[in-house]
């Protein structure tokens, strides 16, 4: 009895797009926002470069807080908004000294909208699929100096371009785990010289459910154990019309995690791992990227 008074909740949450459900951790779900709610998501992110091939010594080590607020037009229609607070320090060897670069400031503004294309709702079961369309706008300062100079604009918090990216997200949820896909390309623009390389995505996530609470407390809460992967191909970045051969190229993630999921907020957190990094000359290797966070409807 108990059993099946459990899937009973469970099926009317998934029919239920005002609740909170599992979502990915390093990017987007096609699960809607309900019609005139918002969603609100803080993460807190860690990201640690010190493989250096070029002889410099290089460490980057960025902190950064991402904010980010979503909300149902209907039920079909979502909009994004997204603001960093970023912190970056950049430690390197030069003219047989240490020096460090650093720099801390807000970054540039992402908006975008999704919209439900596509979906069928089964009892405990709904697949959706959701292409989605946004700007990256120049909101923060790319011109930062120091007493050395301009800083790299691998210290910089913004790239001063308005940028245009799309793609294509896809969910398939069940009582027991929840898989998402998305694809995307970001195509970026020049800016004060500067072009960042653009850049295609493939990315997925596996929520599996690993724990709930026993339906007579209420709607159940969830404990789900999330593996991710993330392949980011970057093309190189140009200076002045001429292409960096130091700067970008492939790299392929894996991302284990665990979210603790209720009616209107989750905890979240997951550790990217880089188990490729395919990079064009000595451009500087991740070590890892640490995200913690929470998000929470209203």
């Amino acid at each position: 009895m108990k059993t099946k008074i459990f899937y009973i909740f469970t099926a009317l949450i998934l029919s239920n797009s005002s609740l909170l459900l599992a979502a990915p951790i390093t990017f987007n779900t096609a699960l809607p926002v309900a019609k005139d709610e918002f969603l609100f998501r803080q993460q807190f992110i860690v990201n640690q470069a010190a493989g250096d091939p070029s002889g410099a010594n290089r460490d980057r080590t960025e902190q950064s807080s991402v904010t980010a607020m979503g909300y149902g037009i209907n039920s079909r229609w979502a909009v994004f908004g997204i603001l960093p607070y970023r912190d970056i320090n950049l430690d390197l060897d030069s003219g047989g000294q240490r020096i460090n670069r650093n720099n801390q400031r807000f970054g540039d503004l992402t908006m975008f909208a999704r919209y439900s294309a596509y979906q069928k709702n089964q009892l405990g079961k709904t697949f959706r699929v959701a292409p989605f369309l946004g700007l990256k706008l120049p909101t923060g300062n790319d011109r930062v100096q120091d007493s050395l100079g301009v800083l790299p604009q691998a210290v910089q918090t913004s790239t001063g371009s308005t940028d245009v990216f799309g793609g294509l997200v896809f969910t398939y949820q069940t009582l027991k785990y929840q898989l998402d896909t998305q694809i995307s390309y970001r195509l970026n623009n020049k800016a004060n010289g500067f072009e960042a390389g653009d850049i295609f995505r493939l990315d997925s996530s596996l929520q599996y459910r690993l724990w709930h609470s026993k339906p007579k407390q209420g709607l159940p809460h969830y404990l789900y154990g999330v593996l991710e992967t993330n392949i980011i191909n970057q093309s190189r970045n140009k200076l002045n019309g001429a292409s960096d051969p130091n700067s970008n190229g492939t790299r392929i993630f894996i991302s284990p995690g665990i979210q603790y999921v209720t009616k209107r907020w989750i905890l979240e957190g997951s550790v990217q791992l880089p188990i490729s990094q395919n990079l064009n000359g000595s451009a500087l290797e991740n070590d890892y990227i640490v995200r913690a966070g929470i998000r929470f409807n209203f």
